[in-house]
């Protein structure tokens, strides 16, 4: 056990298993961090340093601009400072001391922060030797509990308060554990998510690229359509086999759709607006209000229920340039949404139904995951009544199935409770990606009526729920999960021939049409290059089989069979190999990346 200090001076144990330890280190290495700074660098002016997953950072404002080549001093520092081993103290001050003290030391952003404080709090401060920061802790009782495995990995920019009008700081990324097998675990891991980087493979692989006229607008190259429209194929397969029924909406609609579904009220600063023929009109950030529209379109009985609508909908956001990252944080993606509209008595039914489609899809790509359960948010809008009677029906079903769950409190949608899948990929990381959500709200908002066994109008529920998330982020989660080697099924290109010289090149095509004859993705090498250089090229580029085709190949119709998971194979007949081939691709089998 260990004691940590809180916000309020107080002392508190805490096992040094659990998170709130492992945070209140990694938050103490950040102040450790700032104290270095303010020894190596006098005149810098400090921010915030807070702990995040996996490590801490802190945003500083030099007055010469420094580079990653500086941080192995930085990190030199503070390991003089651990090695000291000073007391951590916790100190309060009214605002006008407070800010006072700030000044003296001349910390500008700390001032800031202070004046922003609520009026009438004692202020609270941490001091550890000669270095005192503004800061709400926890924090351990000294320095040198902060121990000696802890890493500057890098430096990036960050606007003051995540504004882009104020200036931009410098910040320092860091990470600390309990013990230095811990921390050199996580490194290799970092090593190995830098070789999976989706950004690098997809540049590499030729899946898609973006612009600087378009910053956050992803674009498809042909290997990246090839794989989008497989998962999309596959997508519709299981929807179909599960008793959805697809849509298509407007990108773009009217003010009053998204003022009644409460969008412009809670989301327009994430929206793009335009107006058009004098009215303003947003582009969706979001497909519920247009399957809405579509379920108003006719009358419906209790009969039709469960009404299983699917789309996969192009929406819109418009996200910072700062927090833009690859196809995991872009402003325009497809969102395979469903909107299922169901009667209060189906909810369990059909939560176990959306949560077996969502486990079936998860286990075709290798994942495992895990689950949680959000409630009402601080900016919810709809009855109490309705919140607990939402949240107790999604724990029910949840129990229901015997699906251990995390209970995340105060993160759900403005509109009603939710649950997240969290897939768990090849190297460890956590990504959120499917989601469902149980909505009393817009139902209510927008009048939405069934026709019940007894004669009388009632009011569904409606369920929104996605499985990739969105297909650009799962792309990108699934090309860092298999490092680029997609299974045969999804592969852009299933089959590479190579030709030892080119006077085989006119077998290589006799064996690329018919094998395209079979329905299978081929392509033949035309460099004029020597084999081995072709062989290397097929392996940077990923490809499930290889044909190398010669003169015996050629003189007894056969072909010289190399895979990405075995090696050399020898020869088949291409009859053969054709239809190993095709077993695989109906197989969607996962490779070992």
């Amino acid at each position: 056990m260990a004691m940590i200090t809180l916000h309020d001076g107080s002392l508190q144990e805490v096992n040094e298993n659990e998170e709130l330890y492992l945070s209140t280190l990694r938050h103490s290495c950040s102040h450790v961090l700032a104290q270095a700074i303010k020894h190596l660098y006098p005149n810098a002016k400090l921010a915030i340093g807070p702990s995040i997953k996996d490590g801490f950072y802190y945003d500083i404002d030099f007055a010469e601009p420094i580079s990653e080549a500086n941080l192995e001093g930085i990190e030199n520092e503070m390991r003089k400072i651990v090695k000291k081993n000073e007391k951590i103290e916790y100190f309060a001050l009214p605002r006008e001391e407070a800010v006072k003290l700030m000044e003296e030391r001349e910390e500008p952003y700390k001032v800031e922060l202070i004046n922003d404080l609520p009026e009438g709090e004692l202020i609270s401060f941490f001091k550890q030797g000669d270095f005192t920061d503004l800061c709400a802790g926890p924090h351990l009782q000294s320095t040198g509990e902060v121990g000696k495995a802890f890493k500057l990995q890098t430096l990036a920019g960050a606007y003051w308060r995540g504004s882009e009008k104020n200036k931009m700081l410098t910040r320092i990324y860091g990470t600390a554990f309990k013990t230095k097998d811990e921390l050199e675990k996580y490194l290799v891991m970092i090593e190995e998510a830098k070789k999976r980087d989706h950004r690098k493979l997809g540049k590499e692989l030729g899946l898609f690229m973006f612009s600087e006229y378009g910053p956050g607008f992803p674009f498809y190259l042909p290997n990246g359509m090839t794989l989008k429209n497989q998962l999309i194929d596959y997508w519709r397969e299981l929807h179909r086999k599960n008793g959805y029924v697809e849509i298509s909406t407007p990108i773009i609609l009217n003010r009053s759709l998204w003022e009644t579904s409460g969008h412009w009220d809670h989301y327009k600063e994430n929206m793009y607006t335009t107006v058009i023929d004098e009215q303003d009109f947003a582009v969706k950030p979001m497909n519920c209000p247009g399957s809405i529209l579509v379920y108003q379109s006719e009358p419906r009985s209790y009969r039709d229920l469960p009404l299983r609508f699917a789309e996969l909908g192009l929406v819109h956001r418009h996200e910072k340039s700062g927090e833009l990252h690859g196809m995991f944080r872009v402003r325009c993606f497809t969102q395979d949404d469903a909107h299922t509209y169901i009667r209060p008595d189906q909810i369990q039914d059909e939560v176990r139904a959306i949560s077996n489609l969502i486990n079936q899809f998860y286990q075709l790509f290798g994942f495992k995951y895990f689950v949680e359960l959000s409630t009402r948010p601080e900016n919810s809008m709809g009855s109490d009544e309705d919140w607990e009677h939402a949240e107790a029906a999604l724990k029910d079903a949840l129990e229901s199935l015997g699906i251990d769950y995390i209970l995340n409190e105060g993160d759900g949608a403005f509109y009603g409770p939710k649950i997240d899948f969290h897939l768990i990929d090849a190297i460890g990381r956590s990504w959120q990606c499917g989601t469902i959500q149980l909505d009393f709200q817009l139902p209510q908002r927008f009048n939405l009526e069934y026709m019940g066994a007894d004669g009388e109008k009632h009011q569904p529920i409606m369920i929104h729920r996605v499985v990739f998330g969105s297909i650009e982020r799962f792309l990108g989660i699934l090309t860092e999960h298999t490092a680029g080697a997609f299974p045969t099924w999804l592969a852009p290109t299933q089959v590479k021939i190579l030709a030892v010289s080119d006077k085989f090149m006119d077998y290589a095509q006799e064996v690329k049409a018919q094998i395209e004859e079979a329905g299978i993705r081929v392509a033949v090498d035309e460099h004029s290059e020597k084999l081995g250089w072709k062989i290397r090229q097929a392996q940077k580029e990923k490809v499930p089989y290889m044909l190398i085709v010669g003169e015996k190949d050629q003189a007894e119709k056969t072909v010289s069979v190399r895979s990405r998971a075995n090696g050399d194979e020898g020869a088949y007949q291409l009859a053969d190999f054709i239809a190993r081939v095709k077993e695989d691709i109906k197989s969607k089998a996962m490779p070992q990346a």
